[in-house]
């Protein structure tokens, strides 16, 4: 089969696209014929070597297909089903060997594509205003890269469950998808100070929760635009990593800190199915709206990095085998 493979770990150029051995299902695995990738920073981070992988490198973690094969003991999938997974490595290639336990079955009128889209998105959004710090009707949170795949539907979740949204872009394009999401201010961090921005809004009083996945150069004016009591939620990297931050930063306003990962919001199947059927019934109804930047070709792997690292993208990119 095909796959996009790093043998050394660096910028998008060290991805090739290559034949590989095709996988084989083992017992409690099934075998994926691969109709869709979903491209995720958790790739990028791999591949540039900040989550030190092994070598050979084939990237990605998401995808959607149908089932070619099942291993003994499988009950969860049969062959035919279109499923959807996150998770899962090795995931940008034609075929993928998957622990049916973390297959999702789409439901009727959602296609691979879709699930592809918003399986490992979707869910963080889910984790994050749900469970890490569970918004509540009346909360005002920040939420960073809003027209970003996570950030587009956490704004989306955010306002079902009753908050307010101060959302941060670096473009007018992206301020307009923004709102369109149903922030209810937007601020601009090319031209504005968000801090300030925050301040202003809020008369000073702070806000709940700031929901961060932009890292290094945020994360400072982030903490000081919480209230006291308020949740500094740290979910990604994409401008590097943070810096050690002292105790005493929190104790100032007797603050939480947290570095959530989707993994230990999914640790058992029946939690999977329920993240995963909120988010696929709410796309099949049309409540939680989906946007797909683009797709490229499983060969094109590298320019998908190059403009997902670029900021070029708002929404989801996806590899199309």
């Amino acid at each position: 089969m095909k796959a996009a493979q790093a043998l050394q770990t660096g910028g998008p150029e060290v991805l090739r696209y290559v034949d590989v051995p095709d996988p084989v299902p083992g017992a409690g695995q099934a075998l994926i014929d691969i109709q869709a990738i979903g491209v995720n920073y958790t790739d990028v981070y791999s591949r540039s070597g900040t989550t030190l992988p092994a070598l050979p490198l084939i990237p990605g973690v998401e995808g959607a297909g149908v089932v070619a094969q099942v291993g003994e003991g499988v009950t969860e999938v049969t062959v035919g089903d279109t499923v959807a997974y996150s998770g899962v490595g090795s995931s940008y290639a034609e075929k993928v060997v998957a622990p049916a336990s973390s297959l999702v079955k789409m439901p009727d009128g959602v296609g691979a594509e879709m699930g592809a889209a918003v399986m490992l998105q979707g869910m963080t959004a889910h984790y994050l205003c749900h469970a890490t710090y569970p918004v509540k009707p009346g909360d005002t949170v920040l939420v960073h890269a809003a027209a970003g795949g996570v950030g587009l539907l956490l704004t989306q979740m955010v306002k079902s469950l009753g908050g307010t949204v101060i959302a941060t872009v670096s473009t007018e394009e992206k301020a307009v998808l923004a709102r369109g999401a149903g922030a209810d201010h937007v601020i601009n961090y090319i031209e504005a100070d968000f801090e300030e921005g925050v301040r202003e809004i809020t008369g000073g009083a702070g806000i709940q929760a700031v929901y961060d996945s932009v890292g290094k150069t945020t994360f400072d004016k982030g903490i000081a635009c919480l209230e006291p009591t308020g949740y500094m939620v740290l979910y990604g990297q994409a401008s590097g990593q943070v810096d050690p931050v002292p105790v005493s930063v929190l104790n100032a306003k007797s603050l939480f800190l947290t570095r959530p990962g989707l993994g230990h919001y999914t640790r058992t199947r029946e939690e999977l199915l329920r993240r995963a059927g909120d988010i696929l019934n709410w796309v099949q109804s049309g409540k939680l709206d989906v946007r797909i930047h683009g797709t490229f070709a499983l060969s094109d792997a590298a320019e998908a990095h190059r403009q997902l690292e670029g900021r070029l993208t708002t929404g989801k990119l996806l590899l199309i085998p």
